[in-house]
């Protein structure tokens, strides 16, 4: 999934379709959702993402339901436990509203994340 934050989007196509990163640029953050081998997602992909410019990439392991997120500058990439991009959003936060959404339904978990985020 990758996703266009912030104040100076561009004017990006209301569809399902591929989006032209030639035209539009990076997306702000990209999140790879996997079930198997994280090799990948953690090497190639990260090298990738990294110079493409992506600003934040995350890797979401779905079954040890554990998110390793990565904030990339300068063509480069460090490892972070709260997100630059979703200001405050701490990585732990994201990893037990996955381990509740196993357990509870979307209502208790989305109650959970409101009361998370002081709503």
């Amino acid at each position: 999934m990758a996703f266009y934050i912030g104040q100076d989007l561009p004017n990006i196509p209301r569809s399902n379709s591929p989006i032209d990163a030639d035209q539009h640029g990076a997306p702000t953050l990209v999140i790879e959702v996997v079930a198997t081998t994280l090799s990948d997602d953690l090497g190639q992909k990260r090298l990738l993402y990294e110079r493409f410019g992506v600003a934040e990439y995350w890797v979401v392991d779905v079954d040890s339901m554990v998110v390793t997120a990565f904030e990339v500058r300068n063509r480069g990439s460090r490892q972070i436990q709260v997100s630059q991009v979703l200001e405050g959003l701490a990585i732990a936060t994201v990893e037990e509203a996955l381990r509740r959404s196993q357990m509870e339904d979307d209502g208790a978990v989305n109650r959970w994340l409101m009361q998370q985020f002081s709503i």
